[in-house]
């Protein structure tokens, strides 16, 4: 199991210089020798002799607990998914996004990868009995990509979305405490301004997680823009993410959360050809348990399921309307099929 560094008998400062040089786990400090771990943080020599002892004296303590398979599927089938109102993806996904789990959303500027966030924000509070998980959202922006008046305007369709489906005493019930207000207050957002404030504010968030049980969601939009500035050594960046990677990982499984993360596209030379890729490297493209991709066909929003150890791959159309992240409308989308159909020679002349 991953034992993390702020778990050690150090002092705060010796524990801080080591977060900032990247080291979250005490995996990160095995094999290294004291020169080395102090070449490669601010610590002296005798610190870094310390924080090796200590990993060492820490190592083969309290060992991973072991579950069956049928236990596994059963904890799983307890966790619920975080729906998205577009139910084409919803269904590629298995229910929507999963709790439990990390999924990175990839794409470029404009193709919905905030509005998608925006609207898990607001649908991990749908109440139960309307298949929602009721739930609270952590949203941690780094892009000042986070508007209220946005949020407001996702949050008031979800509501009257709902109160149209109201069947029984229990719907009516549920929807006096699913109002705008409601939302807005379950939703705790942290504007972050670099790789230091957000490997800060995830070191401390398990805390703030422990006292806010009902935190079902976890939002970085993006993690890609602390991490794309500020970068001499590569090596250093490749290690920072790595731990915060783990750190995600660590924090869905044991908070029961869906951790949900934003990555932009960069271009990739291939011979002499360029294409867009996922930015941050093939390593970083390990991390996240699902990724999706979100890319334009001409002027249709499509959204890929590129990676899932549960999910074939698979495409669907969307669009981002003044509701939200929704399905194309079927006439809309029949539309969009004929055109593509009559701007194709071969469909048209069979």
């Amino acid at each position: 199991m991953q034992r993390p560094v702020s778990t050690l008998a150090l002092s705060a400062a010796v524990k801080l210089k080591l977060g900032a040089a990247g080291f979250q786990f005490t995996a990160d400090l095995l094999g290294l020798t004291p020169p080395q771990l102090s070449r490669e943080s601010v610590l002296s020599l005798e610190e870094a002799a310390e924080v090796l002892q200590a990993a060492r004296r820490d190592e083969g303590g309290g060992g991973a607990v072991s579950l069956t398979a049928l236990e596994l599927l059963q904890k799983e089938e307890e966790l619920r998914s975080v729906i998205t109102f577009s139910s084409q993806l919803d269904t590629a996904l298995g229910g929507g996004v999963p709790v439990g789990k990390t999924t990175e959303i990839c794409g470029v500027p404009g193709i919905g990868k905030t509005q998608l966030c925006l609207q898990l924000a607001v649908d991990v509070q749908v109440p139960q009995c309307f298949g929602g998980i009721e739930g609270q959202a952590m949203f941690i922006d780094t892009e000042g990509s986070f508007v209220v008046e946005r949020v407001i305007d996702i949050a008031t369709a979800a509501v009257n979305h709902c109160s149209l489906l109201v069947e029984d005493d229990e719907q009516k019930a549920a929807m006096t405490t699913f109002t705008l207000e409601s939302i807005l207050s379950n939703i705790f957002v942290v504007r972050c301004h670099d790789y230091v404030e957000l490997l800060a504010e995830l070191h401390l968030l398990p805390s703030f997680l422990m006292d806010r049980p009902n935190i079902r969601l976890l939002v970085i939009d993006s993690v890609t823009f602390p991490f794309r500035q500020q970068f001499d050594d590569l090596s250093q960046r490749t290690r920072l993410l790595n731990s915060l990677g783990q750190q995600l990982i660590s924090m869905a499984t044991s908070h029961h959360i869906a951790v949900m993360i934003t990555n932009q596209m960069t271009t990739k030379l291939r011979g002499s050809q360029s294409q867009l890729v996922p930015a941050l490297g093939e390593s970083w493209g390990h991390t996240a348990t699902i990724r999706i991709l979100l890319h334009w066909e001409g002027s249709r929003r499509l959204a890929t399921l590129v990676k899932s150890p549960a999910h074939m791959e698979k495409t669907v159309q969307y669009e981002i309307t003044a509701e939200g992240f929704r399905d194309v409308d079927q006439l809309d989308l029949l539309q969009s099929k004929r055109l593509q159909m009559d701007a194709d020679p071969k469909d048209s002349s069979r």
